[in-house]
């Protein structure tokens, strides 16, 4: 029996047999045409593939550096998030529950579970898509700016193919404070306006990069890095803003807006002998963090974009220019009753006065703001003259401030003059100007006659605190004499005294120098008699000067005409007071008594 069963042989059909053979000889022939077509036909497309998945070139990202005020204070800083998101191809080798680790992914990232699912490329039973042909995706973006914490308890979950990449986002501590001197960094990390954009190349540092390779694990191979270079972060920028004074004309600002509702406003606070700038507050504003919630009027820094007849501001030129020519004293005196002068053969009519004057001293145009008066002044000193002060004075060219959107402001040449410019331009009228400009001039009477370029920035230092590039006060040019000066000094500070055109400029216990301004309006081709620029530039204390404030308010709501008298004057009186009291300026009778001890 057993002999009978060893003997036993076991046959399968011919035709089976040939089945299987060509089953698995078509087989063989698949694979084959299927390594031909991908080694011969798809070549290059494998070795792009294989490239990408074994080789690695990653970006690191410097740190952008930081914005500070004068005092070390943040302004602009950079934050670092973190990028989460997935590799589609290593989601299909997590073991357990990964639909579970998924929903509790989305609830802690605060994601969409059905957007998770479809980025992840899985269905909501865990189940991976299959994929369109030969595309393959690497890496879908789950989740933007995730701190620290978010990201370590998403890590916590352990699902293959979710991770995260480090950036920096740029974050602005003092939010709309300083939005216009500062500006702001966009979403692609392009500086668009600012202190942002005009030191930029400073700011931004380099990014360095990574060249490596990794297992098919995603594993860096460490002894396979080619390259490693370092990032090197940007320096640090410091500015002359101070942000307790910057946040006094914010809140000034916030009455005037408040108050009168006007369609603009700026305020620049300066010290006049080095030439930075301590507060520039512009409205409308904008809070840099969220700057694309803003129309973009808002982004205009309306100090150095915005171009306005000056008005009586102007007069301290055409005053200081007939003194410093020695053409007249600050006695002598002008018939302001007078409808017309002569000049050149030409009989010229005069501009109004608000009020009617009779014959009125140097010192008294000035106090008065006679525009006949400065028009006689303009008259003696001729076109050229006048032209060439205005010049020195800055008005018809930039400040060279830095920051994008500076304007020239308007001053035509004397060719180009009609024959009333002569008798218009010396009362701020025929000529266009920024606020900044309108400042800077000021400023020349309350720096000896000397003309200083505004600054924003003090310096620029690296990681250690060393200073690379620093910002010295920087003297332009000789506009006056120091003599001229002092003089004008003293003749504004009767502007603020009673019966001038400021007194509520005047501070208690200081002497202030000043001018205003009531500036009416172009409208449809003509002057409107309803709308007005108010504005106000002056310093104090008038014989030693610390500060130096410049109000403007385009079109404030007031009942009847909005003087600079009464709608910037204001603000100036209450910003000096409160900077007095924090810088520590001693008032007129304090310092009196310090000189005599120090004498004594």
């Amino acid at each position: 029996m057993a002999d009978k069963e060893r003997g036993t042989a076991i046959f399968i059909s011919p035709a089976r047999f040939k089945f299987l053979a060509g089953a698995f000889c078509l087989g063989f022939a698949a694979l084959a045409a299927n390594l031909c077509y991908i080694h011969m036909g798809k070549s290059e497309w494998c070795e792009k593939i294989t490239e990408r998945v074994r080789n690695r070139f990653d970006v690191i990202d410097a740190r952008r550096g930081d914005i500070t005020d004068s005092r070390g204070n943040l302004l602009a800083t950079s934050r670092p998030i973190i990028e989460l998101g997935v590799d589609p191809e290593m989601i299909r080798y997590n073991k357990g529950d990964l639909v579970k680790k998924l929903r509790e992914l989305a609830e802690i990232v605060g994601v969409d579970e059905a957007s998770l699912f479809e980025k992840c490329g899985v269905s909501n039973g865990g189940i991976p898509v299959a994929r369109d042909g030969f595309k393959i995706v690497r890496w879908r973006k789950i989740a933007d700016n995730l701190d620290s914490g978010t990201y370590a308890r998403a890590m916590e979950l352990k699902i293959k193919g979710i991770y995260g990449n480090r950036k920096y986002v740029r974050v602005y501590p003092s939010g709309a404070l300083t939005a216009h001197t500062v500006g702001f960094v966009n979403k692609e990390f392009t500086a668009v306006c600012g202190i942002e954009n005009q030191f930029d190349y400073y700011l931004r540092g380099q990014n360095g990069f990574r060249e490596t390779e990794r297992d098919g694990k995603k594993r860096e191979l460490v002894q396979f890095r080619t390259r490693d270079v370092p990032p090197q972060d940007g320096m640090k920028v410091e500015l002359s803003i101070d942000l307790v004074v910057q946040e006094m004309a914010h809140r000034e600002m916030k009455r005037i807006v408040d108050e009168y509702n006007p369609k603009s406003a700026c305020i620049i606070v300066s010290d006049p002998s080095t030439g930075y700038i301590l507060a520039l507050s512009s409205y409308p504003n904008f809070d840099p963090n969220n700057y694309n919630k803003y129309p973009q009027d808002s982004l205009r820094n309306r100090a150095i974009c915005d171009v306005y007849e000056p008005g009586s501001t102007f007069k301290i030129v055409s005053i200081s220019a007939a003194l410093n020519e020695a053409l007249v004293g600050p006695e002598d005196s002008f018939d302001c009753k007078t409808p017309t002068v002569s000049y050149r053969g030409r009989i010229l009519r005069l501009p109004k006065d608000t009020h009617v004057y009779d014959s009125l001293t140097v010192r008294e145009i000035a106090k008065k703001s006679s525009n006949r008066g400065v028009a006689h002044l303009a008259v003696l000193m001729g076109e050229n003259t006048l032209y060439d002060y205005a010049r020195k004075f800055g008005y018809g060219k930039k400040t060279d401030l830095g920051l994008t959107g500076e304007r020239d402001g308007i001053l035509a040449p004397t060719e180009k003059w009609d024959g009333l410019t002569i008798t218009r331009l010396p009362m701020g009228h025929a000529i266009a100007a920024t606020p900044l400009q309108v400042h800077c001039a000021m400023c020349v009477l309350a720096n000896q006659g000397i003309y200083m370029k505004p600054q924003l920035v003090k310096r620029v230092s690296d990681e250690s605190g060393k200073s690379v590039i620093n910002f010295p006060p920087k003297a332009v040019r000789r506009v006056v004499s120091p003599k001229i000066a002092a003089l004008m000094s003293e003749i504004l500070s009767e502007v603020t005294e009673t019966g001038g055109t400021a007194t509520k400029a005047h501070i208690k216990g200081f002497k202030v120098a000043g001018k205003t301004g009531t500036s009416q309006k172009i409208v449809d081709g003509k002057y409107s008699s309803r709308e007005h620029i108010a504005s106000f530039s002056g310093f104090f204390p008038a014989q030693r000067p610390r500060l130096a404030i410049t109000v403007v308010v385009d079109t404030p709501h007031s009942k009847g005409v909005g003087y600079g008298g009464t709608i910037a004057a204001p603000a100036f009186s209450n910003i000096a007071v409160q900077a007095a009291d924090y810088l520590g300026i001693k008032n007129d009778e304090e310092f009196s008594k310090m000189i005599a001890w120090r004498d004594f």
